[in-house]
């Protein structure tokens, strides 16, 4: 029988495309350096211009792609354009004096500055971190030469000093606002968008310390593009050795996990009922104290209160809710682990429980045993690592390992919905991890008719765990959620949790076999609309009320109060 061959759809060309990317990720690690923009670095450049991911918006078109190079920035260190050589190491002692730390404004990672040439980035969140930066300096990179062989053009045919005159005002150090404009009208014509578009990322970038910031960093990326069109130095991407020794071997997890067991066993807590909660580090908080702080002050409207505290300018508000929490059973664990997962606990016997944003006044007296270990956001992959930990037995005596009475697991997370908008909630009935075959399905105690009916749009179904959220595609997410696979949203942490729970509970027998398990998403993005990707901004206030309405349900059912 002859077999037909059938064209490759869209979406199948995309999923290739992110396998190459990943393998040739891991293959450059384990080789240990590579320059991005020569040989080594083409199957990466050429399968991120074949994906054509949403976050980057028109990266494979002549004209530079401003919103994804803005995204981008705010995920790495402040400077790095300016860096020739970009150092990926493990923590090896770099935070000191002469290296003060550099942490991007959208990534909780320790970056220094080595020297003019160097830039180190700390990796101590696993491989999907290494991932997220490999993809998002490749980008870079491209845009980048998309910059210097316009220039290169101009210069070959003799027209135009576009180039000489941002030079001029980018290195200098006091250029009056005249000069400034006439820089920035000539950097539109090399990047190939309208004077009106390049003013307004030049506002939107500008710092008070640093007011060229747009003008300094096309500088540099067409420095260092021209460099490497002319072979007079090539940037590289080195893997320190350490790094390569530690990775996934969960070192900085499982000091981040006794550390919190410490603090229980010193607060007479490890023979407690354990709630476990994956969130941020204000709501939870908040849900508890701050109605006892702030009602008097401000009224009982419960989410006029939370959009209070979530103001920027409201950091003394916040500060007293935090400062009344830590002298009524709450336990802040700052991270020293490196794995920058602060954590919270909660002596729920020590919190006044009736006076609280969880039920009516005049409902009966409530009291509750229970310890409430909230954690901050994973990052990918490090998800599985620091619920790993967490889950296995205190060791402090070897003979005698001593498991945590954990009771129920609740991840609140935001995420990419693809049929909806910011805001939304997604509830999963289960996970599918992108790029293999492992589907992790559970019974979610949270349906998506109690959201419904709490007045929130909701859509439940599968949730898909990808590799990274800078490399999916139209294409691609079209598939998932017409296919019976019926994908509703994408995130990067829910099957590594899930794979942890389940080691746990149904293999090692560490917690218990009934877990509970809560699963609830809010809609930061939706990468299927031009618009609203992750590029175009942030919820904002938006999204204080599923915020906090996905807590206060976490909550309730801990409390049993339904």
């Amino acid at each position: 029988m002859e077999l037909k061959s059938k064209p490759r759809t869209k979406a199948q060309e995309a999923t290739q495309a992110i396998e190459r990317i990943y393998i040739t990720m891991r293959h450059l690690f384990n080789r240990g350096y590579y320059k991005p923009m020569g040989v080594s670095g083409t199957t990466l450049r050429e399968g991120l211009l074949a994906l054509q991911p949403e976050i980057y918006g028109t990266m494979a078109e002549e004209k530079v792609e401003l919103n994804g190079m803005v995204y981008v920035l705010d995920r790495l260190p402040s400077g790095i354009e300016e860096c020739s050589i970009i150092n990926l190491t493990s923590s090896e002692g770099y935070n000191s004096d002469s290296f003060p730390p550099i942490i991007p404004e959208k990534r909780r990672r320790n970056c220094y500055r080595i020297d003019q040439d160097q830039m180190n980035i700390e990796i101590t969140r696993g491989r999907s971190d290494i991932y997220d930066i490999l993809t998002h300096l490749t980008f870079l990179f491209i845009e980048s030469h998309k910059i210097a062989e316009r220039i290169a053009e101009q210069q070959e045919q003799g027209i135009g000093n576009d180039w000489e005159k941002v030079k001029t005002v980018a290195l200098n150090p006091s250029p009056n606002q005249q000069e400034i404009d006439v820089a920035l009208a000539h950097t539109a014509n090399i990047i190939g968008r309208t004077f009106e578009e390049t003013k307004g990322f030049s506002e939107q970038l500008a710092t008070e310390k640093h007011p060229l910031k747009f003008l300094k960093i096309i500088y540099w990326l067409a420095k260092h593009g021209l460099d490497e069109l002319n072979d007079v130095n090539k940037r590289s991407i080195t893997f320190s050795p350490i790094l390569r020794e530690r990775l996934g071997h969960h070192i900085h997890g499982e000091i981040w996990a006794d550390n919190i067991k410490e603090q229980l066993e010193a607060q007479h807590l490890l023979g407690r009922t354990i709630h476990i909660i994956s969130a941020n580090m204000h709501s939870v908080m908040n849900c508890l104290f701050a109605k006892q702080v702030l009602s008097s002050e401000f009224g009982t409207d419960e989410y006029a209160i939370y959009e209070l505290l979530s103001k920027p300018e409201n950091s003394h508000l916040r500060n007293k809710v935090s400062e009344f929490a830590e002298k009524n059973g709450m336990t802040f664990i700052k991270d020293s682990s490196g794995t920058n997962i602060d954590v919270q606990l909660f002596d729920l016997s020590k919190v006044n429980l009736n006076h609280c944003f969880l039920h009516e006044e005049k409902s009966a007296l409530i009291s509750n045993e229970s310890v409430l270990i909230v954690m901050d956001y994973a990052f990918g992959e490090q998800a599985f690592e620091t619920l790993d930990e967490l889950l296995k037995p205190y060791k402090k005596d070897k003979n005698n390992p001593l498991s945590l009475d954990v009771a129920s697991v609740s991840i609140m997370g935001k995420a990419g919905i693809l049929s909806g908008d910011k805001g939304d909630i997604m509830i999963p009935t289960s996970h599918i991890f992108e790029g293999t075959a492992d589907n992790y399905p559970f019974k979610n105690k949270f349906s998506g008719k109690l959201f419904n009916d709490l007045g929130f749009n909701t859509v439940e179904g599968t949730m898909i765990t990808v590799l990274g959220t800078s490399l999916q595609n139209r294409e691609m997410l079209s598939y998932f959620k017409k296919s019976s696979w019926g994908v509703v949203g994408l995130e990067m942490e829910g099957a590594h949790y899930q794979k942890a729970i389940q080691a746990a509970a149904k293999i090692r027998k560490n917690i218990r076999e009934n877990v509970e398990l809560r699963y609830a998403y809010y809609a930061s993005d939706n990468p299927l609309e031009t618009g609203k990707t992750l590029a175009s901004g942030g919820l904002g206030l938006t999204g204080v009320k599923p915020t906090y309405g996905i807590t206060l349900e976490i909550l309730k059912q801990i409390l049993e109060l339904d």
